[in-house]
């Protein structure tokens, strides 16, 4: 178990936290038992949940954020439709990014506790996943499973596995396949602040420059309270 993550590896620059699991995917060994457990309940009931994404490193979340600043990767509304950034101020564009992607060094994923996850049993292989609104939404085609583990969470019978995203606060948009292993990322949020920020961006492992890095410095107090800090309701209280 890590106790305390140090502040390469809460912001993505540095992986020595972490375990592999099946598919190359990277958690902190805690959190890989938890997920493996609940997986099983999964199995049990007839789906077999999948991790789409677990940790991310810092530079790909900079070349995440830096293609959907430019134009070269996607940007969706809440309805899952595409927003072209091009008629959008750059303060518009980083609000519209920020609706589903995290600044480079303030991701979640960085910290091996959180995990996108979706049931594979429930499409076919060559399925093109995209984690929309629309593939979660009542009768979507991962609703099932995510009725399911409502249930479970609702019932804190989730191994530890809560939605830091569960509802609309103004700020990230609901992400229903955004699990958050508590026991450990609570710990971690309240570690994070914004001179971490500041570190990871300015360091030798940034190659290039952050796109709207302007626009980001000269509103952080407000993107920290509305992007990256999350009430502390989002799960129950934590005892370690």
């Amino acid at each position: 178990m890590v106790s305390a993550l140090n502040q390469r590896q809460l912001t993505g620059l540095d992986d020595t936290h972490l375990v592999a699991i099946a598919d190359g995917h990277r958690l902190q060994a805690e959190v890989a038992r938890a997920f493996m457990a609940l997986q099983l309940d999964a199995r049990k009931a007839g789906f077999e949940l999948t991790i789409a994404s677990s940790y991310r490193s810092f530079s790909r979340q900079f070349a995440i954020w830096n293609g959907k600043a430019a134009g070269t990767r996607p940007i969706h509304d809440d309805q899952g439709r595409h927003i072209s950034i091009e008629g959008l101020s750059r303060t518009q564009q980083l609000h519209a990014i920020l609706r589903f992607s995290a600044i480079p060094g303030a991701s979640r994923h960085h910290w091996g506790t959180d995990l996108d996850v979706y049931d594979s049993a429930a499409v076919p292989p060559a399925y093109p996943l995209q984690l929309s609104p629309a593939e979660v939404a009542a009768g979507g085609v991962f609703d099932r499973l995510h009725c399911w583990l409502d249930d479970r969470l609702a019932a804190g019978d989730s191994h530890g596995f809560f939605r830091p995203y569960g509802q609309d606060r103004g700020g990230v948009a609901p992400e229903r396949w955004h699990l958050s292993y508590a026991p450990l990322s609570v710990a971690c949020a309240k570690q994070f602040d914004s001179e971490m920020l500041h570190f990871c961006w300015g360091g030798e492992d940034v190659e290039g420059e952050m796109l709207l890095k302007a626009e980001i410095e000269a509103d952080l107090p407000h993107i920290m309270a509305r992007y990256i800090a999350i009430p502390e309701d989002w799960c129950p209280p934590i005892a370690r």
